[in-house]
């Protein structure tokens, strides 16, 4: 009898969606272990959560022992879930030798700073030389660990390290008088502004709860509900795939807090849609990583980078995830208006009506998993805590899936949203550890203060414009290959006080950096996110790097726009009015919609070179805040649309006739 082959069409394209994960993201290439192992581990992260739950919330503990504890957890789960190289056999029944000498040197140097810090600290940060060689071994071993976790973090880290001394050969502004070998350990490991400083503060507080929490969303059915959801709302429009996996992929996106996890896992459903529809490959996968690129940005949960803004700031996170909501908005309605437009241009259409999921339904059958962001949302308006707001949502999302039998969270899907969350929260946390070698770097050389004074020398008439445009490449370039809250905390470090010494305000520096260092998932030459959705679409990773450029170029522009108008950010102006937020608001919504028809070359019908060029060009009269720009660019746009409807509407009665 003749075998059926095993692997389908859609088997295949999850087994090269987790190739492709494993390959660009360290979480999907940990080891497997089986017996004993296996069981120990399951029981350590789970002491390990409920450590952070505990400490973060009603315990009391001092910061920098906080800081300490979560660091040692971090080394210890990355020496024994992380290869050594990357051809390591994977599925293992126990951990090599060597990585227990690491675990010991970790344990016991992060240890013995916990027992002898205060003595330290009261004694002005004097050391022994055993003290100095306890710092210089625990150094070595958050190298290898971020070796293993992030490759390319680990050598940026390592370049700023070795600046601390070749730094003193450099001229002009980037160079300093440089530092002792003692004072550099003391800083690094014994300070708070070295692996123990804001990076690991952050890890310890927000990024971990924060991932643990979107875990459990998952395994209570909850992206599921999301993407039956979308369904119902745009799957029957033009091009509807493509808006569907825009609209769950940014739902979803701003909870997990990953670009690229994002795509590997909603880009095994929604690309193969799309192209079933009828969109280019090329378009497919650059739609799906613009979408989870996002979501790092997207109000109200910003995939956790809005609470590490908010701490940075010392402002409430309701500010700051208000301020999010403009930019947020126009990046995705440009997205969904150039999906519709290819799809119009494409002459697609949506899918048919049985296969989308009544909308009542989905609500009646899935609605109540939407609680936990309601509780979420609502504990912090009313004054609490995130981080109290974010434990309590955990159990609200435990009781909220009680509610019917089909997503009841039993005690063994608890324990896989335990152990996927604390796993899932290693990679990230290990990042945030090596970023405080950066960090402390950037404080002990003024190299921030210096990078700002070389900037500002460089354009002559100190404009804000030209700045922020170095400041927009330094910030691609750093959040490289980096997950989007790591990428944040290095760039907010090096690039926020370049931007305020050219006189832009905190908020809006920050907010600038944040957009940045997440569309760094989508500029070339290092698009991990496009590159990923390439792998799944089978298509050119080049050219899908280029349409997700093009796709998200609003996204590149906006934050230009509010640089010096904080109007666009909602809240950060104090003058401003409500009349004067919505016409603001609406001006850039139609700005949007301008740029995005000149660029698909569509409008109620295929656009020429001059009207494409026309309506390009009112875009940033129409962004721009202002009444004579306003004007200005409406005027253009309004020329161009009357124009092609009458055009439009010759050529009909034309084809009648």
């Amino acid at each position: 009898m003749k075998q059926e082959p095993v692997n389908s069409k859609e088997s295949i394209e999850e087994q090269k969606a987790q190739e492709l994960l494993e390959e660009n993201d360290a979480d999907s290439r940990m080891r497997i272990y089986s017996g004993l192992a296996d069981k120990l581990i399951v029981v350590l992260l789970c002491v390990w959560t409920a450590f952070q739950l505990y400490f973060t919330t009603v315990g009391a503990i001092s910061a920098i022992n906080l800081r300490a504890f979560h660091c040692i957890f971090l080394l210890v789960f990355t020496f024994l879930l992380f290869p050594t190289y990357k051809k390591e056999k994977r599925r293992r029944t126990f951990p090599p030798i060597w990585d227990f000498a690491f675990i010991g040197v970790s344990v016991g140097s992060f240890l013995y700073l916990v027992l002898n810090y205060t003595r330290i600290a009261q004694t002005g940060g004097r050391v022994s030389d055993m003290e100095l060689a306890i710092a210089g071994a625990a150094l070595v071993c958050v190298f290898e660990a971020a070796r293993r976790a992030s490759g390319n973090l680990a050598i940026l880290a390592l370049v700023f390290l070795g600046y601390n001394w070749f730094g003193a050969y450099l001229p002009g502004y980037l160079g300093h008088n440089g530092f002792t070998l003692k004072r550099i350990l003391v800083t690094q490991f014994w300070g708070t502004q070295g692996v123990l400083g804001t990076g690991i503060g952050v890890s310890a507080t927000y990024i971990f709860l924060f991932v643990l929490f979107g875990a459990f969303l998952k395994y209570s059915g909850f992206s599921k509900f999301i993407n039956d959801f979308s369904l119902t709302l745009v799957g029957q429009t033009s091009g509807g795939p493509a808006k569907v996996a825009v609209v769950a992929s940014a739902l979803l996106g701003m909870i997990n807090g990953s670009a690229i996890a994002n795509v590997a896992t909603t880009g095994t459903i929604t690309i193969p849609l799309m192209k079933r529809t009828g969109y280019k490959k090329e378009f497919a996968g650059a739609v799906e990583a613009v979408a989870s690129t996002g979501g790092q940005f997207c109000p109200p949960i910003m995939g956790a980078v809005g609470f590490v803004m908010a701490e940075f700031l010392n402002l409430s996170y309701a500010k700051v995830m208000v301020a999010a909501i403009v930019p947020a908005l126009l990046y995705y309605v440009g997205l969904l208006l150039a999906v519709h437009f290819e799809a119009k241009r494409l002459g697609l259409s949506g899918l048919s009506k049985e296969n989308i999921p009544d909308a009542m339904v989905v609500l009646k059958e899935q609605g109540h998993l939407v609680l936990p962001l309601v509780s979420l949302i609502g504990m912090m308006f009313a004054g609490f805590t995130p981080l109290y707001a974010a434990v309590l949502s955990i159990f609200v999302t435990i009781g909220a899936s009680w509610l019917r039998k089909e997503t009841r969270m039993t005690p063994a899907i608890i324990l896989q949203a335990v152990v996927e969350g604390s796993r899932s929260a290693i990679s990230v946390g290990v990042c945030c550890v090596i970023i405080g070698v950066i960090i402390g770097t950037v404080t002990l050389t003024s190299m921030g203060l210096n990078m700002g004074y070389l900037i500002l020398s460089l354009i002559d008439n100190g404009s804000i414009y030209m700045t922020g445009l170095l400041v927009m490449i330094m910030s691609c370039i750093l959040g490289m290959g980096v997950p989007g809250v790591a990428a944040y905390v290095i760039v907010q470090a090096v690039a926020v006080p370049v931007l305020i010494k050219a006189g832009t305000i905190p908020i809006i520096a920050h907010m600038f950096c944040l957009i940045y260092a997440c569309l760094s998932n989508i500029t070339p030459p290092v698009a991990m996110s496009a590159y990923v959705a390439s792998g799944i679409a089978g298509s050119d990773q080049t050219k899908t790097g280029i349409w997700a450029v093009r796709l998200g170029l609003i996204g590149f522009l906006i934050p230009f726009f509010f640089l010096d108008n904080p109007i666009l950010l909602i809240g950060v102006d104090p003058n401003a009015t409500v009349s004067a937020t919505l016409w603001t608001l609406a001006s850039a919504l139609l700005g949007t919609a301008s740029l995005v028809m000149g660029l698909e070359g569509w409008i109620f019908g295929q656009a020429s070179i001059i009207e494409r060029l026309l309506l390009i060009a009112a875009a940033p009269f129409l962004l721009l805040p202002g009444l004579s720009t306003d004007f200005i660019g409406i005027g253009l746009f309004a020329a161009v649309i009357i124009f092609q409807f009458i055009r439009c509407r010759r050529h009909q009665t034309s084809a009648a006739e």
